[in-house]
């Protein structure tokens, strides 16, 4: 082959490898996926409230099938949580959601570096930044049902309940139990027992050794793993677990228990995302949407306790019966919320007092 041909030859392999190049960039950039990140509390194998989030996370990207999730498992509530959300934000997530209430002050921080990153964070309440956006489900709703459950199947009229920390979310959720309880077995009384964590397991269970030790034969939990249901299951004696359905961990213990479903909500939010409707908002979903519910029941819960549930739950769902309308009164007998009134959201979530029937005083 002479020069002239070779030097034609080379020029043309030269524009055909650069046109493939072009090709395979074009084709790249069309597959590029929407990336999302999040971070958890704990494992995604904790069974709980982690596990529930991850669940979501997964349905989101089925259902979503342009959308990449990067996920950050057991970030501490400190100076890790920023980092962590710092280098989803780099990594090029363009939505981030902090699973956990102690993230709150450091989502703020941390969209305020980033404007172009949305950012969502469960259960806290501040927006402080136009990309910011807070989000929960009204888990008084099955709390109240998983109330009723343990209240007709208890025969100490002694309950326990193994609780993480004195937050308004916690106590929300002790004393709506507790009104369940109480609905249908108004003698019945409700101890708890302060962890003060949210993932430790042998914590945990001595905790509802504790309520057990002390004649609980239901034990009731806001904690992220399955050992409360798993020490009741050990003593002979009932639980109601939380976050998701925990039977298989003690199938001869659990009642039930108030679920979380995100996955749908998850969907909804980086759809909006990506089509650029999103907006900071305050969502507090209830049963009638479906982000909260109660996990199947057990096989020792009667027709007769299922049908007083589901009946009090049509009502709930249709606006006609709420958790905490008045009278109620505090756990020294003064009246909170007077007859014909009801509780506000903005003082659910600023619970700072325990309802009749619970036994104790809430930490300082």
């Amino acid at each position: 082959m002479g020069k002239a041909k070779r030097i034609v030859l080379a020029v043309a392999i030269l524009v055909l490898l650069g046109g493939m190049a072009m090709m395979n960039g074009h084709s790249m950039a069309a597959e590029a996926k929407f990336k999302v990140g999040f971070i958890y509390i704990g494992p995604v194998g904790d069974a709980g409230w982690t596990t529930a989030h991850d669940e979501g996370r997964k349905f989101m990207e089925k259902e979503l099938p342009w959308v990449e999730s990067v996920c950050v498992e057991s970030v501490s509530e400190d100076a890790m949580a920023e980092r962590m959300m710092t280098q989803l934000a780099r990594q090029g997530c363009k939505v981030i959601f902090a699973t956990s209430f102690g993230y709150m002050d450091y989502v703020q921080n941390v969209a305020k570096n980033f404007p172009n990153v949305m950012f969502e964070h469960c259960s806290g309440f501040k927006r402080d930044y136009p990309n910011v956006s807070t989000y929960f489900g009204r888990m008084y709703e099955p709390r109240f049902l998983s109330g009723m459950v343990a209240g007709m199947m208890t025969k100490t009229n002694v309950l326990g309940y193994v609780g993480a920390f004195p937050i308004p979310e916690v106590v929300r959720g002790i004393n709506a139990f507790t009104r369940g309880v109480r609905f249908v077995n108004p003698n019945a009384k409700v101890k708890v027992v302060w962890t003060n964590t949210w993932y430790d397991p042998a914590t945990e269970k001595e905790a509802a050794k504790a309520a057990l030790d002390a004649g609980a034969d239901v034990i009731a939990q806001h904690q992220d793993t399955p050992a409360p249901m798993q020490a009741a299951a050990e003593r002979g004696k009932y639980g109601v677990s939380y976050n998701s359905p925990m039977s298989q961990f003690a199938p001869n213990a659990v009642l039930t228990g108030p679920v979380w479903n995100w996955g749908p909500y998850y969907v909804r939010r980086v759809k909006a995302a990506k089509e650029g409707t999103w907006k900071s908002e305050d969502y507090w979903g209830g049963m009638v949407d479906g982000v909260v519910g109660l996990a199947p029941y057990g096989p020792m819960v009667t027709d007769k306790v299922k049908k007083a549930v589901a009946d009090k739950q049509a009502e709930i769902v249709a606006g006609k019966f709420h958790p905490f309308a008045g009278p109620i009164k505090d756990n020294t007998g003064k009246v909170k919320v007077p007859a014909g009134t009801t509780m506000t959201d903005a003082e659910m979530l600023s619970f700072d007092w325990f309802v009749e029937g619970v036994e104790g005083t809430l930490p300082k």
